[in-house]
């Protein structure tokens, strides 16, 4: 069925397509009717960051940025599901266009820019949450925050979403936000994790309750880089980390139609690069903190290559935009086969970062 869906859908401008299928999945939950196009996967439950998920296939942040769809989300099959990214205030993100679709590559581009409405508003959604499995929320800053403010915006966001997700992720990898990778690096990424943990402490005492904290990076880093931001995610004892965002080499598409927009490229091209990074965190992190897998993920096979990598569980996104819940259950069947085989041996072979995309 989805293939008429999506056929449909395709037709459309892509962002128009984006909010008429998040509010179609909205509304299809308040109706009781997903049940009757989609039959969800077996649980295979898998522990990640101290929380039990149903099943190691996730959704990534950024399809749902303003938590108006995640009931719905969650009853499609997802073993958790991310939101956001959110910003402390509202804010327009980047001139449209903003997305643009690779489909010969299946692959997309976006330069979004955080466009949300702010983290209460996000909050108020939430709170009245009817999904009942793991919900995590993906925080950034706003974009006229100096970098050297950034923590500010990461700990307000901590605080007001705190007491409503089963964990939290401090988004320093988006492309599209100026100056926000240059958090991943050096002092800075030290300063933003020292004052993450101090808060996540401080609202673990008010609570009664500790909230996994993790830490979505990018993909467009040399495997040194890779070593020092595993040095500090095992430094300041984060929870997790998501490996990966979205590329700015657009060297496998560059030759189709909108090949070359600014933005960051998600889909099937990043699928290697984003393995490579595993591979790498793996080696260096050595089972301190779990690495959730994300980046090309479109069918059962490319869901193992992540746990193969080294990942404990993976999202997608992407592939779900253009697979549909088809993906899900293809990846959580591939994932449960390889676990019953007994084939969770990481393959971390030396691997250069940014290899061939396919």
């Amino acid at each position: 069925m989805y293939s008429f869906v999506r056929k449909a859908l395709f037709a459309l401008d892509p962002e128009r397509a984006h909010h008429i299928s998040m509010d179609g999945i909205g509304a299809a939950e308040r109706l009781g009717l997903l049940s009757l196009f989609v039959d969800p996967p077996a649980d295979d439950p898998v522990e990640v960051m101290g929380l039990t998920l149903p099943n190691p296939v996730g959704l990534a942040a950024g399809l749902d940025k303003n938590a108006q769809a995640f009931n719905g989300l969650g009853a499609l099959g997802f073993g958790f599901v991310e939101v956001g990214t959110v910003t402390p205030r509202p804010q327009p993100g980047n001139p449209t266009p903003r997305i643009f679709r690779l489909e010969e590559a299946e692959a997309i581009i976006n330069r979004m820019g955080f466009n949300n409405q702010g983290v209460d508003y996000l909050v108020e959604r939430v709170r009245r949450r009817r999904y009942g499995g793991v919900l995590g929320i993906n925080v950034g800053k706003n974009f006229d925050t100096p970098v050297e403010r950034a923590a500010d915006d990461y700990c307000h966001c901590m605080e007001k979403v705190y007491p409503y997700a089963d964990y939290i992720t401090a988004n320093v990898s988006s492309p599209n936000t100026k100056g926000l990778r240059d958090l991943q690096f050096g002092e800075s990424l030290n300063s933003l994790l020292d004052a993450l943990k101090s808060k996540q402490a401080q609202l673990a005492r008010v609570d009664d309750r500790y909230v996994p904290l993790a830490v979505k990076i990018a993909p467009d880093m040399e495997p040194e880089e890779i070593a020092q931001v595993a040095g500090a995610l095992r430094k300041y004892e984060i929870d997790g980390v998501i490996a990966t965002n979205t590329t700015i080499d657009k060297s496998a598409v560059s030759e189709l139609p909108h090949g070359q927009e600014e933005g960051g490229l998600s889909g099937r091209p990043l699928a290697e690069r984003s393995n490579n990074v595993i591979r790498t965190l793996s080696r260096e992190l050595e089972g301190a903190l779990p690495i959730i897998g994300v980046g090309g993920i479109f069918d059962g096979e490319s869901a193992v290559e992540k746990i193969r990598a080294g990942a404990t569980a993976v999202q997608v996104y992407t592939g779900f935009i253009y697979r549909g819940p088809t993906v899900i259950r293809e990846a959580v069947e591939a994932i449960a086969l390889l676990r019953r085989r007994g084939g969770m041996e990481k393959d971390v072979a030396d691997s250069q970062v940014g290899g061939e995309s396919r």
